[in-house]
């Protein structure tokens, strides 16, 4: 009887605690969303290999993440493309390992971000660890983690408290405690970092409203991009980065595979810097060139032009949809898709 009761107790007790919880950081702006964890990129990474040569498996970095919208592409054109891109990341591991593992054939859109598809090619440098980890994720996961992760989604879509995001929008305990000031304890000088998008269990990714309508909120994404081009960081490895690349098209084409390159918009600060680190003579046209495939780049065509980058590199929600919109009607004018 004691130990029903204490039972009863202890449930009440625990739920009351998470309802305060939740309660607490709702009231702080936070709501209920998907982690783009490694569990979630693998998910995605498990359709490609099961993909007619019709499918479209999309890779890149945070802008191809944003800037093709998969609704836009699946109303245009029949089917969803599979979402492979990754914030932060060289798309190189990611085209690498469906490349040399997967029997795909089909067509890659292979969004290239020059300070991130030509970075490095070094296995222990951030661009390139972040996306390996991935995925060494989807080839080494067990069947308990594959469970665990279908059983977190209707949490994360239900609590808000439910987060893996690191920065200022972390809610795990070690996010939290790593926030405490504990005497002459020393921070990253990294400016706080926002998380501004919203993401679906597909990987699709838009834009939070907030950035177009909070100035203040969206400079603090800038701060942080001028925090990392500020420094002395190392140079872009165009050698390294284009020959891995390169070996591995020339993989893909004798496959019967198609690759499609883009270079998605930019502005501003952010565009000044790569013109003059990444300048598009000595590293986009010679890419274009050495591929040999179709490419886009935005400033050739007019209606992938004129968009609101609220914080320089990524497009607002609606005009994602326009950019894919437009960029689905150059690819079916040229016959591609």
């Amino acid at each position: 009887m004691h130990l029903k009761k204490s039972l009863v107790i202890g449930l009440v007790v625990t739920a009351i605690s998470i309802s305060a919880w939740e309660l607490y950081w709702r009231s702080q702006g936070f709501s209920e969303s998907i982690d783009d964890n490694d569990a979630l990129w693998a998910q995605e990474r498990s359709k490609v290999d099961d993909l007619s040569k019709e499918g479209v498996v999309l890779i890149g970095s945070s802008r191809v993440h944003f800037d093709i919208q998969l609704d836009v592409w699946k109303k245009m054109l029949g089917n969803k493309p599979v979402q492979l891109s990754s914030g932060g990341c060289s798309p190189l591991p990611f085209f690498h390992d469906v490349v040399n593992t997967s029997p795909y054939n089909g067509t890659i859109v292979l969004g290239v971000t020059p300070g991130l598809f030509f970075s490095t090619t070094y296995p222990e440098a951030p661009p390139w660890a972040w996306p390996q980890a991935r995925v060494n994720h989807f080839h080494d996961r067990t069947y308990a983690q594959r469970i665990n992760h279908k059983l977190s989604i209707p949490l994360q879509s239900s609590l808000a408290f439910i987060s893996e995001v690191e920065g200022v929008d972390g809610l795990n305990l070690k996010e939290l405690l790593g926030k405490v000031k504990i005497g002459n304890r020393t921070f990253d000088p990294m400016p706080p970092f926002h998380s501004f998008e919203n993401i679906r269990l597909d990987r699709n990714v838009r834009m939070k409203k907030r950035m177009e309508t909070d100035t203040t909120f969206a400079n603090t994404v800038k701060n942080v991009w001028q925090f990392f081009m500020s420094g002395e960081g190392p140079p872009p490895d165009k050698e390294s980065t284009m020959a891995f690349f390169l070996e591995d098209l020339k993989k893909f084409k004798q496959k019967g595979g198609t690759v499609i390159l883009l270079r998605c918009p930019s502005m501003g600060y952010l565009r000044d810097f790569e013109n003059n680190v990444t300048p598009r003579s000595k590293f986009w046209d010679e890419l274009v060139k050495k591929a040999n495939v179709k490419a886009y780049h935005f400033e050739d065509y007019p209606q992938l032009q004129g968009f609101h980058l609220p914080e320089w590199s990524h497009l607002s929600a609606q005009d994602a949809d326009i950019f894919t919109k437009e960029f689905i009607k150059i690819m079916k004018s040229d016959s591609i898709l």
